[in-house]
């Protein structure tokens, strides 16, 4: 089950009980963690020489779930090789603010020279 950030859990009880707006960004961003977050952040984002986030779409929710709808893929590992535990969800292509995270269902080696590519629906993130 994915894990919403705090800063999202903030903002859908402002949404949906003071009846606060908010404007959610216009683009979105995967990020790979070889240590996986918290609600509050932390975890160990790769950094890997040449990584950079990249932007994810999604598909319209149902029963508490949604998957990202295209094809997502990072840049090839460089410097050493990674091992990715988990994925998060973020406003902005560096720094912003966590959304949502989720571990992987089993790690994932990625070797100097692999790009690390996801499928469309490879990430779904459900809502319990």
């Amino acid at each position: 089950m994915s894990d919403f950030s705090d800063y999202s859990e903030e903002k859908i009880i402002n949404v949906l009980l003071r009846g606060q707006s908010h404007t959610g960004a216009a683009t979105v961003y995967a990020a790979l963690f070889t240590a996986a977050p918290t609600d509050a952040g932390g975890g160990t984002e790769c950094a890997y020489s040449g990584y950079a986030r990249q932007a994810i779409t999604f598909s319209a929710p149902s029963g508490g779930a949604t998957a990202n709808s295209g094809t997502v893929t990072f840049p090839a590992v460089a410097g050493s090789s990674q091992t990715v535990v988990a994925i998060a969800i973020f406003d902005a292509s560096s720094g912003g603010n966590m959304l949502i995270w989720d571990t992987l269902s089993s790690s994932v080696t990625y070797n100097v020279s692999d790009i690390p590519i996801f499928a469309a629906s490879g990430f779904t993130f459900t809502v319990a």
